[in-house]
């Protein structure tokens, strides 16, 4: 059985726990803060549960799963002979840049050393390190024991053999790698829905549409087809010629729309007033966790029935 370092157990460190204890890996998880470790493996306990009764344990127990999570005491005991770190820490560079060095120096030289950052490039905090050919970012989806994608970025200076084992063990863990060529800021996937969000927030700002509207667009329209395939795919089967039909059919529409999409709006404006009110009309503040436990039990039906459906019709 392999050992996985957690290094960092909030929101996506305890995800990523699982993740990999669910894979069949012993994991250790190190967190500064006192007790947080602990509190990580109560989440991923009470998380089990659920996980297994719809089908997403890979046909095991959730005891036997929490069984390969456990809290250590310090990063040493938690890199000492694993073959993957995955760090967790807060999204602050000065913060990666320590962490990092303490990785390097106490992991052993064929150790993968894996940041979740979702919005710094790992150049930034491995550049001065001796083994940086062994760093790169791995950022997932939270939580990734239920969302699969999984960004893997390398520096300019990441072995190439570095991106294949990374690649080779998401792939292993039930996760499905995206394989940078090279970094870029905002990643594939942050960028992608920053696309988005930037023209959601203009159509309220502009008054074209309400919150919910938006929300319906994606969540009744776009993202029923998107759940299975992606914007590429898409577009291939929605003309009858395929994807440079549909583009020699359709550049038109959105090249016309390009030059009002160029225009910022401030997240933090006056438009979050009308964000804000409308959403917690919606969903009072109080009630926020009990919708992000029901979110993603709503995402294990649905990744639940993606499985039934690749089975019965194909992927």
């Amino acid at each position: 059985m392999s050992k996985i370092a957690i290094i960092g157990s909030g929101l996506v460190g305890r995800a990523w726990a699982i993740a990999f204890a669910r894979a069949g890996h012993e994991i250790r998880v190190y967190d500064e803060v006192p007790g947080q470790a602990e509190k990580a493996i109560a989440f991923a306990r009470e998380m089990a549960a659920p996980l297994e009764s719809n089908g997403l344990l890979a046909d095991q127990s959730a005891d036997l799963v929490i069984s390969r999570i456990r809290a250590v005491p310090s990063l040493q005991a938690a890199v000492d002979g694993v073959i993957h770190v995955q760090e967790n820490t807060p999204e602050n560079l000065a913060v990666k840049q320590e962490v990092f060095a303490r990785l390097d120096a106490a992991a052993a030289p064929e150790t993968v050393l894996a940041s979740s950052t979702s919005a710094i490039l790992p150049s930034k905090f491995t550049e001065s390190l001796k083994g940086r050919g062994r760093c790169l970012v791995m950022h997932p989806i939270n939580p990734p024991y239920l969302i699969p994608a999984v960004e893997i970025v390398p520096a300019p200076w990441t072995d190439p053999a570095t991106i294949e084992k990374t690649r080779q063990l998401a792939l292993a863990s039930g996760q499905a790698p995206i394989a940078m060529k090279r970094e870029l800021d905002g990643f594939v996937m942050n960028r992608m829905q920053g696309a988005l969000l930037e023209e959601a927030f203009r159509l309220v700002a502009d008054g074209y549409a309400t919150v919910e509207d938006v929300d319906i667009g994606i969540r009744e329209g776009l993202a029923l087809r998107w759940s299975f395939m992606g914007p590429f795919e898409t577009i291939d089967l929605n003309a009858p010629g395929g994807v440079r039909d549909y583009c020699e059919r359709y550049q038109q529409i959105y090249s016309r729309l390009f030059p009002s999409t160029q225009r910022r709006v401030d997240w933090s404006g006056p438009v979050m007033q009308t964000i804000e009110k409308e959403r917690r009309a919606r969903l009072p503040a109080e009630d926020l966790q009990k919708r992000q436990a029901w979110r993603d039990r709503r995402l294990m039906a649905l990744i639940a029935q993606k499985r039934k459906a690749a089975k019965e019709i194909g992927s």
